[in-house]
């Protein structure tokens, strides 16, 4: 078996924006396992200042796997453990390799092209104009779940764009979900999500930084709608270490992204605590290409968890690949009339 690994630098259509900042691009890098004429290909992609493994040595990292191919998927794993979405790589190019084809992950209803996937629609940050039109894309394009990113504008504006929704749609026809990123602070957090609470939100998603754990576990105590932990689940290693965290925490919902904490086995290791003391999750992205999305997505489905999923983010690039992948009316399907094209990476199908 030949593995190599090629770099890839994925460009958004438009900035992105959270309350970290803002993306024009995005590097993820890409494992190719070659065997008796056959390819498995992998993605192995970090999100800057939040990846636990966004290290000076990643590269050299990639490089000690394509030397250690051969010591088999098992031993890689657990030699990566501080590299998850080196983890998440690995786990898809050796299925991509054992596939009738390198994309055809889990075979299911989904991929057969029979069942889709409920998804919310991401509002990203920006001014309130933007963010405005952006909602209001969302709901034309038939979307009955919303995200928005906040924590970056003023709050009052912030409320204002809750309110023009709530306006014109109640909770049962559009659920609102918002992400802060960690962006409020500490003494400011519980009035905010008070303020927030008027809209009928499903969940908010990080309201503090992660690494307040006392503090967290307050507000989750005392908050007037759900909390889900993100950004808090990232470097936390093992299974004792994920309960003694949600033990500690009680929240109502983890969102789990395979590249962030562990690939496949890190969600599933996630979800088996989750569910012992009956914590929701759901899955996301982190913003790779059609090519880890494709996994991501087929893997969740899968799973046959009943939220909408955080898995619409496919169109956010100028240079992604074409793919069987699309959304239509707030729902990610899998077209087997469309094709799959890597020509970008020099490979052929």
């Amino acid at each position: 078996m030949k593995a190599t690994y090629k770099k890839y630098i994925l460009n958004f259509k438009i900035p992105s924006g959270t309350s970290r900042g803002v993306m024009t691009e995005k590097e993820t890098w890409f494992l190719i396992l070659e065997e008796n004429g056959k390819i498995g290909i992998g993605e192995c992609g970090i999100l800057r200042a939040l990846s636990i493994d966004d290290r000076p040595d990643y590269e050299e990292k990639l490089q000690w796997v394509c030397r250690n191919i051969h010591i088999g998927e098992k031993q890689l794993l657990e030699a990566l453990i501080e590299f998850p979405s080196i983890q998440f790589g690995v786990e898809t190019a050796f299925r991509s390799l054992g596939s009738k084809t390198p994309f055809d992950l889990f075979p299911s209803a989904f991929t057969q092209g029979e069942k889709n996937m409920q998804i919310n629609g991401l509002v990203w940050m920006g001014d309130e104009s933007f963010m405005k039109a952006q909602i209001e894309e969302k709901l034309t394009q038939g979307f009955t779940c919303i995200k928005l990113k906040i924590g970056a504008i003023d709050f009052e504006k912030e409320l204002d764009l809750l309110r023009f929704i709530r306006q014109n749609f109640d909770a049962k026809t559009i659920e609102i979900r918002v992400d802060a990123n960690g962006a409020f602070d500490l003494s400011e957090a519980l009035y905010k999500l008070n303020q927030l609470s008027g809209f009928e939100l499903h969940s908010i998603e990080q309201p503090i930084q992660k690494n307040n754990t006392d503090k967290m576990a307050e507000l989750c105590k005392t908050t007037p709608f759900p909390i889900a932990l993100d950004e808090e689940l990232i470097g936390v290693f093992g299974r004792d270490k994920k309960e003694e965290l949600l033990v500690k925490i009680q929240p109502q919902y983890i969102i789990l992204k395979p590249s962030l904490v562990g690939g496949f086995n890190g969600v599933l290791e996630w979800i088996s605590v989750a569910e012992k003391y009956n914590i929701g999750w759901w899955i996301t992205s982190a913003l790779e290409s059609n090519i880890g999305l494709n996994a991501i997505t087929q893997f969740t489905y899968i799973l046959q968890n009943p939220l909408p999923q955080g898995l619409g983010t496919g169109g956010l690039y100028t240079n992604n690949f074409d793919c069987p992948l699309e959304i239509k009316n707030g729902k990610i399907q899998y077209n087997q009339e469309k094709k799959w094209d890597i020509s970008n990476l020099g490979l052929e199908l």
